[in-house]
Formats: C-alpha cells, sequence, structure tokens
C-alpha cells in the first residue's frame, strides 16, 4: 500500500486512544504511510509517537489547529490517496486496500466513505442507515451510494481532488467541517460514495467535551447552509438546526458566534449549482424523523 495511500491522523491530548490506534494500523497487512499531527497535546501524545512509532511521521503543532492538521499533513503526502483516521478509529485489515482499489477503478470518485462499527459491541453507527440509503442520485459507475457528505475518520480522498476544492476551512476549524469540504467536492464535480466493505471501528473517546463540540457543530453547519446554500434553502436549513438543538447557553453561543462571522461568511459566498443543490434537498428530506444528526450533548 505504500505506493497509494498515506495515512493521515490528528489528534489532541489522547494519548493512550492516539497510540491504540498506531500500535493497530502500523500492524495492518495492508498497512501504508502514517502522519500525525499532534495538535498541541499537553499529555506526552508527540513524545510517546516519537518513541514507541519510530516509522510514524510526527509533526508537532504547538497549538490545537483542528482540522486543518489535516491540511498540513496532506501538504507532505506524495501519494494519490490519503485515508483519514481519528485518533479513536481504526480501519479494519483490507479496509485500506479496497477503498484504493475502488479510486483506482473510478477516476471522477474523490472520496470513499467506509462503515463504522462502534466498539465494544461493533454495533453499526447511528448514521449508517443514511448513508447506506443515501437518496443523492449517482452515475451508474459509481461503486456505492452517493454521497454529499463524509465522515473524515472514515474516509479515503483522492489528494488530487483533496487540493482542488483547498482542504478543510480554517474558519471552521473542527467539528462538521467535513460539511462544507464535501459540499465543495460535489460542486468541484467530484463524486463521494459509501462503500459496505470498507470497514472501520470507532472506539469513542471519553477525553471529549461533548457540549463544546456540540456548539461548534452548530456554528459551522449554519455558516455551511449560508456560504453554500440558496437564501430559501439557508433559511430553512438554519430553522431545523435551531428546531432539534436544546435551548440553552452552548446552542445560544454557537447561534451568537456564527452571525458574528456573517461578514466573511458573505464575502466567501458561492451558492452551489442546481444538481448539487438538489440532491441537499433530498438528504433533508430523508432525515425528517432521524436523530443521527440531532445535536445533543
Amino acid at each position: 500500500m505504500s505506493g497509494r495511500v498515506t495515512v493521515v491522523v490528528i489528534t489532541h491530548n489522547r494519548r493512550a486512544e492516539l497510540c491504540r490506534t498506531l500500535a493497530h494500523m502500523t500492524a495492518l497487512p495492508d498497512r501504508a504511510p502514517i502522519i500525525v499531527v499532534d495538535n498541541g497535546s499537553g499529555d506526552g501524545s508527540a513524545a510517546a509517537v516519537a518513541r514507541d512509532f519510530p516509522e510514524v511521521e510526527l509533526l508537532a503543532s504547538p497549538r490545537n489547529l483542528g482540522a486543518i492538521g489535516r491540511n498540513l499533513a496532506v501538504e507532505r503526502v506524495r501519494t494519490p490517496y490519503v485515508a483519514f483516521c481519528d485518533d479513536d478509529t481504526c480501519w479494519e485489515p483490507g479496509a485500506l486496500t479496497r477503498a484504493a482499489d475502488l479510486l483506482d477503478e473510478n477516476p471522477e470518485l474523490g472520496s470513499v466513505t467506509g462503515r463504522c462499527l462502534v466498539e465494544p459491541g461493533l454495533r453499526e453507527d447511528p448514521i449508517t442507515p443514511e448513508l447506506r440509503h443515501s437518496p443523492v442520485p449517482g452515475p451508474d459507475w459509481l461503486p456505492g451510494p452517493a454521497l454529499l457528505g463524509i465522515m473524515a475518520g472514515l474516509s479515503m480522498v483522492r489528494v488530487s481532488a483533496f487540493r482542488d476544492v483547498g482542504g478543510f476551512s480554517p474558519r471552521l476549524w473542527l467539528g462538521g467541517e467535513e460539511e462544507l469540504f464535501a459540499i465543495d467536492l460535489a460542486a468541484r464535480g467530484w463524486w463521494m460514495c459509501w462503500a459496505e466493505d470498507v470497514v472501520v471501528r470507532h472506539a469513542p473517546s471519553r477525553a471529549r467535551d461533548p457540549r463544546a463540540r456540540r456548539a461548534d457543530g452548530i456554528r459551522n453547519t449554519l455558516w455551511t447552509a449560508w456560504l453554500r446554500r440558496p437564501v430559501r434553502s439557508a433559511v430553512r436549513h438554519t430553522a431545523w438546526v435551531l428546531r432539534g438543538a436544546p435551548k440553552d447557553r452552548a446552542t445560544a453561543g454557537a447561534v451568537g458566534r456564527a452571525l458574528l462571522g456573517l461578514p466573511w461568511v458573505l464575502a466567501g459566498r458561492r451558492v452551489v449549482p442546481p444538481d448539487v443543490e438538489e440532491g441537499l434537498r433530498l438528504l433533508e428530506s430523508a432525515r425528517v424523523g432521524r436523530t443521527a444528526r440531532n445535536y445533543v450533548g
């Protein structure tokens, strides 16, 4: 796999989870070169990587860059594909090979997102039905359901497609940052699909602040709608997000921060092509009544 794929991991203050993930990823039969971006951890994560995994390339940032750490790593990638891996996810044996094969066979395919099994019981992630039964129309050659969104820690991306859209937005930092990235891929003509036989395990870390993550997610999904959707769709999506979010300080703060960003949002606004907008509207209709993307915590 060394000639086709590079694995990129971003981490922040999760040394135990990171070392567990690296032990798994470096032992895969189809293992690939790994770049770890340590986002200013204060728990010795960078030192542990340097000591215990000398074959892993380490980029140690003095501050938490969020998803932008992935951008820095991709600048160093020389393979045609990059597999993103969170510090609490692990690609199963054969998954890297299968995803790379799909990208090899389909040059217009920009990304492949795998099936997520959640530890300890290895049940399917609640978002799986939405991916497996995606209503987004796609061409006959697409090897799986067409997507208009990805989950970074479960996805392999064509590096040329990643660079085509400029990677992840520095403004969004972390928390739903994939939404804007995926919409921009689609607007540039890249297809995304879900693959049942590309399996990734997720052992959700307890080292997280769900309320802060929820606030960032609300802010970022509002910004994404305002940046890329037609006015009526942006208003409708805003109302849907706020209707489903808890009525608390975290939500109020997220909306306030989103509104403070309006000047740069309006300056950077580029409405998606009609076919992408139609796909987004179909996804909204399919999500009615589902809880996988509710803003809770």
